[in-house]
């Protein structure tokens, strides 16, 4: 019987355990929980004998990976995937994936209420604005930013795209402005909604350069990574221009400077709130633990990740 350890500090909702073990049951597959767990070094011995592996913003080091005897495959449950060590990974043959497009409404729908979270002050009970008329750029038209767009549509506001990996025909099939540069969509637009991955290029990549192009009344909306924004960068820009504004899902080192000195042109999640929604959890863990099986009995390797 092949076991599926599901580790997650942050655990799956009841709702999503059940059917993940549901699921498992019925193709004969063991479920073992580790939840909450304290220390690092719990993670690393409790993968010792398991077939495959569940995680959510779980580090999935070399240690774990190494340890894991009989590992043929982990799952991250989400689609971001740097937790995961992928060249360890590879180096002993163990398959890693990510479950693109379940979090994706979660994220989306979190993206436009810290939007008008921020837009009406907080709800502090002074005047704020609206979205609608407003110029919003989605930088990468993936599964997340494509729905934020067509949310923000809904608004009324104006909608941009830059994606590199995207033509042009693309997006613009789904009525998205596509603009040819990155520093088009920042010139151009009083809100981006950042959906980049944090990689090699990537990371500090939104600097002082790409954020002081924006208009008046600036709104940077990060639900991606906070290792893609420039924190030095991010405190210049706030020094420079008071009508800057960040609002992130993920706090930056620098929170309680940006926090304290301006008070009202920030907001950060308490912890990450992208997936934290009941659908997405039961969607990324069902999705994870069909996947984990596909591979197991048909070597299905549609979402993996590493090579």
């Amino acid at each position: 019987m092949a076991k599926v350890l599901v580790a997650t500090v942050k655990p799956f909702a009841p709702a999503a355990v059940e059917q993940i073990k549901l699921i498992a049951d019925k193709a004969g597959y063991d479920v073992q929980l580790l939840e909450k767990y304290a220390n690092q070094s719990d993670f690393v011995n409790a993968v010792a004998d398991v077939d495959a592996l569940i995680v959510r913003s779980d580090k999935v080091t070399r240690e774990v990976i190494e340890k894991g005897n009989n590992l043929k495959v982990v799952v991250r449950a989400g689609a971001g995937y740097d937790n995961l060590d992928l060249e360890a990974a590879t180096e002993k043959g163990v398959v890693a994936m990510n479950t693109p497009g379940q979090n994706s409404n979660a994220v989306a729908e979190l993206a436009i209420g810290m939007m008008i979270f921020n837009a009406r002050n907080g709800f502090n009970g002074k005047a704020g604005k609206e979205l609608k008329g407003k110029s919003i750029g989605i930088h990468a038209y993936g599964n997340v930013g494509r729905i934020v767009g067509n949310l923000a549509k809904g608004f009324g506001m104006k909608v941009y795209a830059f994606d590199p990996f995207l033509s042009k025909e693309a997006i613009e099939k789904d009525g998205v402005i596509a603009l040819s540069s990155v520093e088009d969509l920042y010139s151009t637009c009083q809100y981006i909604s950042l959906h980049i991955p944090a990689t090699e290029k990537t990371i500090n990549s939104i600097n002082f350069d790409l954020l002081s192009k924006m208009p008046k009344g600036a709104t940077l909306v990060n639900t991606a990574r906070k290792e893609v924004v420039c924190e030095e960068s991010l405190l210049k820009i706030f020094d420079k221009r008071d009508d800057f504004n960040y609002i992130s899902d993920i706090a930056p080192d620098c929170k309680d400077v940006i926090s304290e000195k301006y008070e009202g042109r920030c907001f950060f999640t308490p912890k990450k709130m992208g997936a934290q929604t009941a659908e997405a959890n039961i969607n990324s863990g069902v999705a994870a633990i069909n996947q984990i099986i596909n591979y197991i009995e048909k070597g299905d390797k549609t979402f993996q990740v590493n090579k």
